[in-house]
């Protein structure tokens, strides 16, 4: 695709810490070009250069410094916009976008729990598209929303899926060993993360269950069916930069062993319009088999920060299996994984309706 042909972009919520990922990875993607960048009537009118307070590795590309932030209304020179903006916020301004006829590809929370919104994992879960059509219908929108799972439950579901294929999950529990990246920026107080591990992050064992159950779902005429699963979850936020760890053990209809878990992960293999997508990695799962690995600081740069790291699988005495996932929570937890369902969709023609 060149230059000419490219699609229009925009980023809400372009000067956080999300919106900057966002424009970084968007600054030269081959298909996307941005086309406008918004947010909060606190930046609003100021170039951007002067309005982002640059917090992620590098510096703010020089093409879009002197653009000047736009407001949060829907009358943006895009295509696509992807929204980084607070939930609060997200609630309001995407269905607004949506029914004006943008494709929101949200990394937000408020409607990923929402029936006829895809939340999306494309390797996983393409088929989930099929529900747009029934939120087009049902809300009157000309344009849609995609949501992008929470960053700590997309490795997870990444993992169980092919295992939820063949053997069937029916039970899981989860331990998450969250990054400070995740909380935003500034995020967690230094004085309370470093020497310590904080055993509470607002919200997010309920999001788990609600979004591993949709995310290993299907489509039956239109409709998300959820899976039926049980989940038991702890979510800690713990002294570690980027790359979230969850160790996870499961128990399944057919009790696979550790051997034919570790096969069939490192056999997986997505839709192939998914491993012709720009941002997709060259493998999706990382297997590895030391004892002592995946780690966040080794592993989470795996392709890029879009594949999802698995080890130390392993028999559970309690459940049926247990296994340990490492994921970029940023990259594919975010942002990353936000423009890979951009590219979905495009590929699917929706972008060029």
């Amino acid at each position: 695709m060149n230059r000419r042909d490219k699609i229009p972009v925009a980023v809400l919520g372009a000067t956080g810490a999300v919106g900057q990922r966002f424009v970084q990875l968007l600054a030269d993607h081959p298909w996307f070009e941005i086309a406008a960048l918004a947010a909060s009537e606190r930046s609003a009118g100021q170039r951007y250069g002067d309005a982002c307070q640059w917090v992620i590795p590098g510096d703010p590309p020089a093409e879009v410094a002197d653009t000047v932030v736009a407001p949060l209304n829907a009358d943006l020179p895009a295509r696509i916009v992807f929204s980084a903006v607070p939930s609060k916020v997200a609630r309001e301004v995407e269905p607004r976008f949506a029914e004006a006829g943008y494709l929101v590809c949200s990394n937000a929370s408020p409607f990923r729990s929402v029936r006829d919104v895809p939340l999306l994992i494309p390797e996983i879960n393409a088929d989930h598209v099929a529900i747009i059509e029934t939120q087009r219908r049902e809300r009157g929108w000309s344009g849609l929303i995609v949501t992008s799972p929470n960053c700590t439950i997309t490795g997870v579901a990444v993992a169980l899926k092919p295992l939820d294929e063949r053997f069937g999950v029916r039970k899981v529990f989860m331990s998450s060993m969250q990054a400070v990246s995740g909380a935003g920026y500034p995020g967690v107080a230094s004085l309370d993360i470093m020497d310590n591990i904080i055993p509470y992050i607002a919200g997010e064992e309920e999001k788990f269950q609600q979004e591993l159950a949709k995310l290993l779902g299907h489509v039956d005429h239109g409709q998300l069916v959820p899976a039926d699963l049980v989940l038991s979850a702890h979510a800690n936020r713990v002294p570690v930069l980027e790359g979230h760890t969850v160790a996870v053990s499961a128990g399944f209809e057919i009790k696979p062993t550790p051997d034919e878990a570790r096969d069939l992960l490192e056999s997986y293999q997505p839709p192939e319009v998914c491993r012709r997508l720009p941002s997709a990695p060259d493998r999706l799962i990382y297997v590895r088999s030391e004892p002592d690995r995946p780690q966040p600081r080794r592993d989470r740069d795996a392709a890029g920060g879009m594949a999802v790291s698995v080890g130390r699988i392993r028999t559970c005495p309690i459940l049926d299996l247990r296994l340990v996932t490492v994921t970029h929570n940023t990259l594919r937890g975010a942002a990353s994984g936000a423009i890979l369902n951009a590219e979905y969709l495009t590929a699917q023609g929706y972008a060029v309706e």
